[in-house]
């Protein structure tokens, strides 16, 4: 099969490669009908994780059918449409039983594309499938679904539950990128007060506006808004960089939550000595992905039909090098997601 391998950093290529088999009783092999590239690929690609080993095919989100199963799959049979989640999850550890899949004890975690092979490719293993799949939904368009594997995951858990999202809050989600638009166009869920999208480029404050914000501004007019005012109750991190969080510190009112999403691969300055008296509460983490089924059964048709625009670039597999360069400006072009497709 053909599959985009890490063969170092800052090198990965579109090979050909070994087709996957079925490993443990626990596996399904899916073939990759979409698949997409995320920010933590591209921090592997660059060699910012040394856990991954060249000849590692990259990618962790797909959708895609099964084609064989292994004996202790019960859910699945081959036919099935799928979305295949980021994390992998047995199912059956504590932490699992807890929801916590990025922390599995058995086996699970952040498996695909990082540990072993993942799903920049034409076929893919994926362990634990009873657990690590959800049937794709009648109707649910392809690149959409992709979606499902990570980014709304990470939007929802990492962002409105973990910072307490309820009804009558003011949000702040800071980062315009996948994930924050993903925060914004569903926090409606929780009925805040207001929802402000503050990002660098004009044109996504503009997209995060028609996902639904109250208001999408600058940084500078964010602090003039809230660091004189009370502040947001809620302020999500979703862009991963120093600058950012500490624009989240400034915008936090006491009492308040600061819930970061973004990847952070350099050091953040934790002003303590400016925050302590504030009652702040900080929260961070990997995503579990365990709430991809709630989310399929919960957002809307209006919510599916939003989160679409998300997607703003298509291309085929044989293309993921260039999915990687789009990637890597995006914060100067406003690109958001690719999605890569299988020919035909």
């Amino acid at each position: 099969m053909r599959a985009f391998v890490y063969h170092g950093p800052g090198t990965g290529h579109w090979d050909s490669v070994q087709d996957p088999v079925i490993e443990e009783p626990a596996d399904a092999l899916v073939r990759v009908d979409a698949a997409t590239v995320c920010v933590g690929d591209l921090h592997m690609l660059r060699g910012e994780d040394s856990e991954v080993r060249p000849g590692t095919v990259l990618g962790h989100e797909a959708v895609g059918e099964i084609m064989e199963v292994g004996p202790e799959v019960h859910e699945l049979v081959p036919g099935d449409e799928v979305i295949v989640s980021s994390i992998s999850a047995c199912g059956h550890c504590r932490q699992c039983g807890e929801g916590a899949y990025g922390q599995c004890t058995r086996g699970g975690g952040w498996l695909l594309g990082h540990e072993i092979n993942g799903t920049q490719a034409d076929y893919v293993r994926v362990p634990f499938a009873d657990h690590s799949t959800h049937k794709l939904p009648y109707g649910l368009d392809v690149n959409t679904a992709v979606l499902f594997s990570e980014v709304l995951p990470a939007a929802f858990e990492l962002g409105l539950r973990n910072g307490k999202v309820r009804p009558g809050v003011v949000v702040a989600v800071v980062g315009a990128g996948p994930v924050g638009l993903a925060a914004v166009s569903i926090a409606d869920i929780f009925s805040p007060s207001r929802v402000i999208s503050v990002d660098l480029l004009p044109r996504r404050l503009e997209m995060a506006t028609d996902l639904g914000a109250d208001a999408a501004e600058l940084p500078g007019r964010l602090i003039a808004e809230l660091s004189e005012g009370p502040g947001a109750d809620v302020v999500i991190e979703a862009a991963g960089t120093p600058e950012s969080f500490t624009l989240c510190t400034r915008s936090v009112r006491s009492g308040g939550h600061i819930a970061n999403v973004g990847m952070h691969n350099s050091a953040v300055t934790l002003h303590l000595e400016q925050l302590w008296r504030k009652n702040v509460t900080i929260s961070t983490g990997q995503v579990d992905a365990s709430s991809t089924r709630w989310l399929l059964d919960t957002l809307t048709a209006q919510h599916v039909q939003r989160l679409s625009r998300l997607i703003t670039r298509e291309l085929g597999f044989a293309q993921t090098e260039e999915a990687y360069k789009i990637l890597a400006t995006a914060a100067e072009t406003g690109e958001l997601r690719t999605a890569l497709r299988r020919p035909g």
